[in-house]
């Protein structure tokens, strides 16, 4: 069977250059980057199974901005900016919850319904009449894809998340995502590098034989990347005959049950889907998880996760699930400490740019994709901070 689904040939002359190593440091860059890619680009909150009843309800506090999900007592997941009214507060203010009836702002005690309408203010007398719509909480864009919930804080130049997934729905919907339910839960964790370092690591898996002996041991021989088209990458493999090297992958390999749900050529594989411009769908025989990069500053980034689980898992599942746990969590370790090397490598002057392997295509793919968007990475010098919003809106006007 032919596992590549696109016409993803690489090009014989392409540019082996990375991005210019001042985009990694640049304060006045990050600030476009905030708002031509994180504001206005599809960003995963989480998963229905995290909202089972009316009144819970996800957060995501992201680049200045705060999203707040919730499902209604209609049983509709609904998304809004997580900003009261009255005077900005958090209407809710942990990661996750159940508010039952309805939300109430902990500054003032402004009430919200589920559905975002304002049901009142505290002391309405002190008010003049308020519109319970006008006054209700801001909604946000929000789509539901294989029960995953995608929100984004203004809209852009992505279409759809229905329609940027067309390209791999058929593969994806074998893992039947949307009747899985939590299983660790959300997780988040901080790492001393910008973004785009974190993603450059996870866009290529040339430095894999190298730098993760666990996944090598896996599947490392018959891994292979397909680069971003259309805001879309796929990277897949499958487990290598005499895997076991690694304590975690031998046992991983001999409990791991081949599930009945899904073909044949996918009992054995582990497929990573990169969704422009921060996010990856991880799908394995036995879960799924999503994880995201989120700026904190040019040198400190927000790593953002979870992973889901079949409702119904035996406890060989159970156990494949934690081994595979294991496996990811050593993997993240070792490209935290590869993408805080190259990062710190582009304060000296002894930096000279990227050289790109072919193996490393999906590299170059995300950065083609970041140009289009910001197209001042073009410039090999920094412009001046002060001048580097007007210089990218001058070369956006231009094409």
């Amino acid at each position: 069977m032919n596992l590549h689904r696109r016409d993803l040939a690489i090009p014989h002359d392409w540019d082996r250059r990375g991005l210019p190593g001042w985009s990694y440091h640049s304060a006045a860059f990050l600030d476009l980057e905030k708002e031509h890619l994180f504001r206005n680009h599809w960003q995963i909150v989480g998963h229905v199974g995290d909202l089972p009843d009316a009144g819970d309800y996800l957060t995501m506090d992201v680049v200045g901005e705060r999203a707040l999900v919730v499902r209604g007592k209609d049983g509709v997941v609904r998304a809004f900016h997580n900003i009261c009214r009255h005077r900005g507060s958090r209407v809710v203010a942990e990661n996750q919850g159940s508010c039952k009836n309805a939300l109430v702002c902990p500054f003032h005690g402004w009430v919200y319904n589920l559905d975002g309408t304002l049901r009142g203010a505290a002391h309405p007398k002190s008010f003049p009449d308020l519109d319970k719509t006008e006054f209700g909480l801001v909604p946000l864009d929000l789509e539901i894809w294989m029960g995953l919930i995608f929100v984004r804080f203004r809209s852009g130049p992505q279409p759809s998340v229905a329609e940027l997934m067309q390209p791999v729905e058929a593969e994806i919907a074998h893992y039947r995502i949307a009747e899985m339910v939590p299983s660790f839960g959300n997780w988040s964790q901080k790492t001393p590098v910008n973004w785009k370092s974190v993603r450059d690591v996870d866009n290529e898996g040339y430095h894999v034989a190298m730098a993760h002996p666990a996944l090598q041991d896996l599947y490392g021989a018959t891994y292979f990347d397909e680069p971003f088209v259309n805001g879309v990458s796929r990277s897949f493999a499958t487990y290598n005959p005499h895997a076991g090297r690694c304590w975690s992958v031998r046992n991983y390999i001999r409990l791991a049950p081949e599930p009945k749900r899904l073909p044949e050529h996918l009992k054995k594989a582990w497929i990573y889907y990169g969704i422009f411009p921060n996010m990856v769908i991880s799908v394995m025989p036995e879960s799924v998880q999503f994880y995201q990069e989120f700026p904190l500053s040019t040198g400190e980034t927000l790593l953002r996760g979870a992973i889901y689980r079949y409702a119904d898992e035996s406890r060989e599942q159970a156990a494949a699930r934690y081994l595979s746990f294991r496996i990811d969590r050593e993997t993240m370790s070792e490209d935290v400490q590869l993408s805080v090397w190259s990062n710190r490598s582009m304060m000296s002057e002894a930096f000279s740019g990227f050289y790109l392997s072919d193996l490393e295509y999906g590299v170059r793919t995300h950065h083609d994709h970041l140009r289009a968007m910001l197209p001042v990475l073009e410039l090999s010098e920094a412009p001046d901070e002060r001048e580097m919003w007007n210089v990218n809106e001058a070369m956006r006007s231009r094409g």
